[in-house]
């Protein structure tokens, strides 16, 4: 039988099914059960899971913590009944693995400096509007995810600033990263009016810079590092505007956002290994810093970060 001589009640109900049909592999997470049940409000440890890890509640139905990393963090994250995943890494999120299992990704970069009230804004509108529960991340789900998921329970009255930064301890947030806690520190309830002042598009990734844009702010970050280096990795009297920790950080930050570029991707294969290794090392450099190692063994991580940049301008720098 042929699509135009079915009658007009027959051709509603087979567009009905077809639409149905087209809805059910996108959808099929939203109706999963809960199986892996997420961590409560009140917790005093992060919880870890298939590829998730320092995931702690900031209120109902919302959570920070790491990087989902592959198959298995996807899962955890659909089995946990997670519907929105909000991104604040640099790297660009996978968003066809959540869309896949019936998660939005939306993407939100910030740095370890802090969140400007913009930023703040966008991610409390996604967490307002977006299906709930949602799973803020960034790398490591220990500061930035954390300043993000705190700065948004605030702002939409979920939690209270003292709540906030205890919440914060407990995802294992620094204290020298004084301008993450003064997301919590500084936050105020909201109104619907003034959340919804920001944009609704949620984009799944956001636009970076480009190279060149990402090559100054990394030589920067370099720079900087330098300077804490010569300090003995305490804050230099010329500059006390720097945390070790955090300049650390933003430089893994700068270089895993800069692997997702177009320009990068267009590159060699070798240039974007060797740009995965200078974040690697930085990464590990932070690690450092944040966990206290002795002052060998962070000039040691720093050897590795310069001796990484390098190689890859010897070779590629024009």
């Amino acid at each position: 039988m042929q699509l135009r001589h079915l009658a007009a009640p027959a051709l509603a109900v087979f567009a009905a099914l077809a639409l149905a049909l087209a809805c059910t592999s996108t959808h099929e997470a939203a109706s999963r059960p809960v199986t892996l049940p997420p961590p409560v409000p009140t917790a005093e440890k992060p919880a870890d899971f298939p590829g998730v890890h320092n995931v702690v509640a900031y209120g109902p139905g919302l959570y920070s913590g790491s990087v989902p990393e592959g198959d298995a963090g996807f899962e955890s994250l659909a089995n946990m009944g997670i519907r929105t995943i909000i991104s604040v890494d640099g790297g660009a999120p996978e968003a066809d693995e959540a869309e896949s299992r019936g998660m939005r990704y939306v993407h939100f970069p910030v740095t370890y400096g802090g969140i400007d009230e913009e930023r703040r804004l966008e991610i409390t509108r996604a967490v307002r509007d977006l299906p709930g529960p949602v799973f803020i991340h960034c790398h490591h789900g220990k500061h930035r995810s954390a300043a993000a998921s705190a700065a948004a329970a605030v702002a939409l009255g979920r939690l209270d600033n003292d709540a906030a930064v205890s919440r914060m301890k407990v995802s294992g947030t620094a204290p020298n990263y004084t301008g993450l806690y003064a997301c919590a520190t500084e936050s105020t309830v909201l109104t619907n009016a003034q959340i919804s002042a920001a944009p609704n598009d949620f984009p799944s990734r956001w636009k970076t810079s480009g190279m060149v844009d990402s090559m100054v702010a990394i030589d920067a970050a370099n720079d900087q590092l330098k300077a804490l280096e010569k300090a003995q990795w305490g804050v230099p009297k010329d500059h006390p505007d720097l945390v070790p920790g955090a300049v650390a950080g933003n430089l893994e930050n700068l270089l895993r956002g800069l692997l997702s570029d177009h320009e990068t991707t267009a590159k060699s294969e070798e240039f974007r290994d060797m740009l995965k290794s200078a974040a690697d090392a930085a990464q590990a450099l932070e690690d450092g810093i944040v966990s206290k190692a002795s002052t060998d063994d962070i000039n040691a991580r720093m050897k590795t970060v310069a001796q990484s940049c390098k190689a890859c301008h010897q070779k590629y720098r024009d």
